[in-house]
């Protein structure tokens, strides 16, 4: 079980300590309640307290998380690390891998991966990724190992994706298009003024051979969000025939997420983690024009 200690800083003097664990340690409400009926599950300095126990400065608020159950089947896949601490994982997930089981791939996919990878620790933790990349979608995936973390850092990332869209485009903008499922449709999204409200900005990088290679930053996560937006502009990712683009010169869309940074929620140290672009990207950014 993992154990977490913060020291009430002067600013928190005289605060119940329900706020402190909201505000400061940004415990969400649902922890905050599986904390209060696990038997040690909040103390201050030492003994149990209850969430209207006043703390003063130099307090130690201390949190013993609950062990996790319900853990996806480990299966002996090759797991690119890019980075491990008590609190996180994070890899380079491959182009080709889901990330959770489903029906007809229930074995081969980044949780069967991760699982078996901390079983090969002694290690047992729910499959927690803060987002999710689409199974064609390559790069940087964060993986939080216990559910403090894994709300901490919900929402408090930067992301940073590479992409190559068909056509030519130049400078910068910001898509603010809402996106929503297609009529008819289990899977493929649209853009329309009914749907969630999703922002996507994207800078050129450079052309070539009728494309275009751009740096992609989110302010939303919707479903096939990036895919959406560029193709609304008639401009679809390279390799992305759901929603238009030609497999010519990459046999998968050409979207891949590049970096990640994050505060870590226990450190508080500011982290930065980079997977460069696979070989068939590499491939596809530097081709001639046939």
């Amino acid at each position: 079980m993992r154990q977490l200690n913060f020291t009430v800083p002067p600013e928190y003097e005289g605060c119940r300590l329900k706020g402190f664990l909201r505000s400061y340690c940004q415990v969400s409400a649902r922890m905050l309640v599986r904390l209060k009926h696990f038997s040690g599950g909040i103390k201050v300095n030492g003994a149990p307290a209850t969430a209207v126990t006043v703390l003063h400065q130099a307090d130690t608020v201390g949190l013993t998380l609950p062990p996790d159950g319900s853990l996806p089947v480990p299966s002996n896949i090759p797991l690119k690390v890019i980075y491990e601490d008590e609190d996180l994982l994070v890899v380079n997930k491959p182009a080709g891998m889901t990330m959770y089981p489903v029906p007809g791939s229930d074995s081969h996919t980044l949780a069967n991966a991760v699982a078996f990878h901390w079983m090969s620790q002694g290690k047992i933790h729910r499959f927690r990724p803060i987002y999710r990349l689409d199974k064609n979608t390559s790069g940087v995936v964060v993986i939080a190992k216990n559910a403090y973390i894994a709300a901490a850092l919900s929402h408090n990332m930067q992301k940073e994706y590479t992409a190559v869209c068909e056509g030519i485009l130049t400078g910068s903008d910001t898509i603010c298009t809402p996106i929503s499922l297609e009529p008819g449709s289990r899977i493929k999204r649209t853009t329309g003024q009914d749907g969630e409200t999703a922002v996507t900005h994207w800078q050129s990088i450079r052309q070539f051979n009728s494309h275009t290679l751009l740096k992609i930053q989110l302010e939303t996560g919707r479903t096939h969000q990036i895919r959406v937006h560029m193709a609304s502009m008639e401009c679809p990712l390279a390799g992305d025939d759901l929603y238009g683009g030609r497999k010519e010169r990459i046999n998968r869309q050409a979207l891949h997420c590049l970096s990640v940074g994050l505060i870590h929620p226990v450190t508080q140290k500011s982290l930065t983690f980079l997977a460069p672009p696979p070989e068939d990207f590499v491939l596809l950014i530097h081709s001639k024009d046939v």
